[in-house]
């Protein structure tokens, strides 16, 4: 396995597949791909830590048999897919779909840092999406239970700090990457 692969964090922004299935197969490719592996040697799989079962939960890879960290994040015409060392958690969000069905899911410091500002809201709720997928138990943890500061760049849950780092795409299109790494490399696909 490449060092390059433990040192950075890659976020690749493609189209989503045409099937769960075929974004499952994507995040393969990119982990085989980004850590220099040969594909058959990666595997991909999910695994909830609440049920064990391997057709739902927190996605996780390995490359000759070293596991990698491994995210994936879905919205309307985008996948998010993130590679990079162990432990991560990447969502990706459009403000406009954010703002059509708001959530009651801040806490108080939020409401108070960030108001109604639709743009503010909708990195809000794309951090605590990548912390919780981090976490690993996802949205069965509520979303108020995450504390984020967007101008800190973290996010508390069950007092421990995650640092998030927020990715303004475009004006509708905001991606939250929860990680310890320092380097980010973002790999825009979608015109290509």
């Amino acid at each position: 396995m490449g060092e390059r692969s433990l040192q950075a964090v890659t976020v690749r922004l493609a189209h989503q597949g045409r099937s769960r299935a075929a974004d499952r197969e994507a995040l393969l490719a990119s982990a085989a791909e980004l850590t220099g592996a040969d594909p058959a040697s990666t595997g991909v799989g999910r695994r909830c830590a609440h049920c064990g079962s391997d057709t739902h939960g927190q996605p996780w890879a390995t490359v000759h048999g070293v596991a990698v960290g491994v995210s994936l994040s879905r919205t309307p015409g985008v996948l998010a897919l993130a590679v990079g060392p162990v432990g991560l958690g990447v969502d990706v969000e459009r403000v406009s779909r954010v703002a059509a069905a708001p959530l009651d899911a801040s806490t108080p410091g939020e409401h108070a840092r960030y108001g109604a500002d639709p743009v503010r809201l909708a990195a809000c709720w794309a951090a605590k999406e990548a912390v919780l997928k981090r976490d690993g138990r996802g949205l069965r943890v509520d979303p108020a239970a995450v504390d984020v500061d967007l101008d800190a760049g973290t996010a508390v849950l069950d007092g421990a700090v995650h640092r998030v780092r927020v990715l303004h795409l475009d004006d509708d299109l905001v991606l939250a990457v929860a990680t310890d790494t320092e380097r980010i490399v973002l790999d825009d696909q979608r015109d290509r």
